[in-house]
């Protein structure tokens, strides 16, 4: 073969290699999920933008952990979280500091707490419900999104006053108490004696706006049912209120000794009780007290459970930092534990 003919083949030769290797370089980064035009950004350090990343054993090796203050709010079920795990956090990690805050008049929870957050007073916030559209709706016209990381389960329990004889109720019957067509325990099963339904206004968090949403099919409160401020204090008339029932985090009523936690079913006799058995009664407590039923929160089997999420601002500042490291924090093996021994299921 000439020379004259070997370099149109040579050079065919070399384009032909070119496109394979662009065209599987392309294929590659494609499927990695590889962004070129990050690649192309040079050394520029912005915060990491991604939800979570694998988030190791201990605090200690969580990376991207930035250093600063940072405020942070939100639901008032996260409080036994809070407790066990926020100091952990900082041993573990003291350049990583936290401060709660609470809303100027406003009660705190998980509305007030997303609501902080797109009006710029926290850096992050902690849910115990989805973000609604409307809140995401609010944070477009800001010029950022929300982003929420679920880290752990919860359950919904519905405590009653320990005296009352009553094997357990279903989701409908639960329904029917709270919008008023059920008004004395004989019509489920229980003795003759009025019910006194107790609930926090829907304005004070995530855990009645999910009972309204989830549970009453967003139809309003009965005209019978008496507002409280605080679980706390809901709980305190349960204890003197023989036809009492009110409902909350699981972790904040099932060990409580005041009360007694009723078993929950999706059919009529088909309960499952949100506590260990054998149930723990009033008289043994506080040297023992009741324990989740995590199995059944981790399987479903039990009909009220949802995640708890940190809610994250999609800004690309060090606020967005903090926010995905305090979840990444929650969701390592040492975060995931404590979340358990707070008394929330683990979510890995």
């Amino acid at each position: 073969m000439s020379q004259k003919n070997e370099i149109p083949i040579l050079v065919l030769t070399l384009l032909v290699t070119v496109g394979l290797i662009g065209g599987g370089f392309w294929w590659f980064t494609r499927k990695s999920g590889i962004d070129l035009n990050k690649i192309s950004a040079g050394n520029t350090k912005s915060p990491q933008t991604s939800s979570t990343q694998a988030s190791g054993k201990t605090f200690a090796s969580v990376e991207n952990v930035p250093t600063g203050l940072f405020n942070y709010g939100g639901s008032t079920s996260w409080a036994p979280i809070r407790l066990a795990v926020d100091p952990a956090i900082e041993v573990a990690r003291p350049e990583f500091r936290l401060r709660y805050v609470e809303p100027n008049n406003a009660v705190p929870g998980s509305g007030t707490g997303i609501q902080s957050l797109i009006d710029g007073q926290l850096t992050f916030t902690q849910s115990s419900r989805p973000v609604l559209d409307q809140e995401l709706s609010r944070a477009q016209q800001r010029g950022f999104s929300l982003e929420q990381i679920p880290v752990a389960i919860d359950g919904l329990a519905v405590a009653v006053n320990p005296n009352l004889k009553i094997p357990g109720l279903t989701i409908e019957q639960l329904k029917s108490i709270y919008i008023g067509k059920i008004n004395n325990w004989s019509q489920v099963g229980g003795p003759n004696l009025p019910v006194k339904a107790y609930s926090r206004r829907i304005a004070d968090g995530g855990t009645v706006e999910l009972f309204v949403q989830d549970i009453l099919g967003s139809q309003p409160f009965g005209a019978q049912v008496e507002f409280v401020s605080t679980t706390t204090q809901a709980l305190q008339k349960l204890a003197t209120s023989p036809g009492g029932i009110y409902y909350a985090s699981a972790p904040e009523v099932v060990p409580q000794c005041s009360i007694k936690s009723l078993p929950l079913g999706r059919t009529q006799g088909q309960y499952v009780a949100p506590y260990q058995e054998p149930f723990v009664l009033p008289s043994e407590c506080p040297g023992k007290r009741n324990k989740l039923n995590i199995e059944a929160f981790q399987s479903g089997r039990y009909p009220i459970t949802r995640n708890l999420f940190v809610v994250v601002k999609q800004t690309g500042q060090i606020e967005q930092q903090a926010g995905v490291a305090y979840a990444n924090l929650l969701l390592s093996e040492q975060g995931q534990e404590l979340i358990n021994q707070a008394g929330f299921v683990k979510i890995r």
